[in-house]
């Protein structure tokens, strides 16, 4: 199985964008907003946080502008035990930012990232040894919507020839694809890669409602070794070849939403990435997206080690039963 690569020593390196992140403060909608928050906002680079809070050698590799939102970026990643050598500063285009507007429906996403430093990057970024060494390459499905260039840095990772695993979070951004199918781009992606991870709703948007559970998923995607269909607040489905192995999700009293997927494939990929059993492993990305859930902000705390070792080795019964902590604000 190709997924043997996961398990050779190296580092996971994630590649993507990260911009600035403005968030009324309070929560509420942002055109009532008095004041906004500063903070940061990329898929990847929350799942590189992640992974590092797990204790995983992660890596972010990215382009940042030569401002101030550049700067802050790359403090907070560093802060979080995440190596950014291989992040680039661009000294011609800016850092991408994005506004959020929290609603009774949700909160959207309001982004201003064309042009950006991230959005210039290109397969050359590979050859980079920052990135040549890796022994698990993350990826989103924002990457390649991003620019051709980005487009092409993904279809040349995921090469048959390419010595590390790839894992691929689908990450559906519909106004990322304006003009253009995602559908018929980000399926062929996801079946070139080891490991996948998606959201049953995102893959009904993407391919379908005709994709009514997690095996319909699988049958739609069968090259991955490891795909996984996340079932929103139900439960986690994981497909190692032909077999599933399913995790109800945890209880928890939510937040905010935005971040949860980011932090469960890290916790997900950190059970894998220390030969945890695929139980498990879901499992952990479930109480890693519960730190996401309970913070306005992308990334928030773990549970406390030993809640977090409890539940691991926990019963089914004492797992369904388990509720994770009051929000954090």
């Amino acid at each position: 199985m190709s997924t043997r690569r996961l398990l050779r020593p190296g580092p996971v390196v994630c590649v993507g964008e990260t911009m600035a992140a403005l968030a009324p403060d309070p929560l509420g909608p942002l055109d009532a907003a008095d004041l906004l928050r500063v903070d940061i906002a990329g898929a990847e680079s929350n799942v590189a946080l992640y992974l590092a809070d797990h204790g995983i050698t992660v890596r972010w590799v990215s382009a940042l502008g030569d401002d101030p939102f550049g700067r802050r970026v790359r403090e907070r990643v560093a802060a979080g035990g995440v190596d950014i050598s291989g992040v680039r500063t661009d000294p011609d285009r800016p850092t991408g930012l994005l506004l959020k507007d929290p609603g009774r429906n949700g909160t959207r996403v309001h982004y201003h990232r064309r042009g950006s430093a991230a959005s210039a990057l290109t397969p050359e970024l590979l050859d980079d040894p920052t990135v040549a060494d890796a022994a698990l390459l993350h990826l989103s499905g924002i990457t390649p919507a991003l620019s051709s260039g980005c487009h092409a840095l993904v279809e040349r990772a995921l090469r048959p020839d390419r010595s590390y695993s790839v894992s691929f979070d689908v990450n559906h951004r519909p106004a990322l694809w304006s003009g253009r199918s995602a559908a018929d781009v980000l399926r062929p992606l996801a079946d070139r890669a080891d490991i996948v991870l998606v959201g049953l709703d995102e893959a009904q948007d993407l391919w379908g409602d005709a994709l009514t559970d997690p095996r319909a998923v699988r049958d739609l995607l069968p090259g991955p070794g490891i795909l996984v269909v996340k079932d929103g607040a139900r439960a986690a489905t994981a497909f190692v070849g032909p077999d599933a192995h399913s995790v109800p999700a945890l209880t928890v009293r939510v937040v905010e939403p935005v971040g949860a997927g980011d932090a469960f494939a890290a916790g997900f990929l950190s059970g894998l990435m220390r030969q945890l059993p695929v139980e498990r492993s879901l499992r952990l990305g479930h109480l890693s997206a519960a730190s996401a859930l309970r913070v306005a902000a992308d990334h928030g705390p773990l549970p406390d080690p030993a809640v977090i070792a409890t539940l691991l080795d926990a019963d089914e019964t004492t797992w369904r039963a388990a509720t994770i902590g009051s929000p954090l604000r």
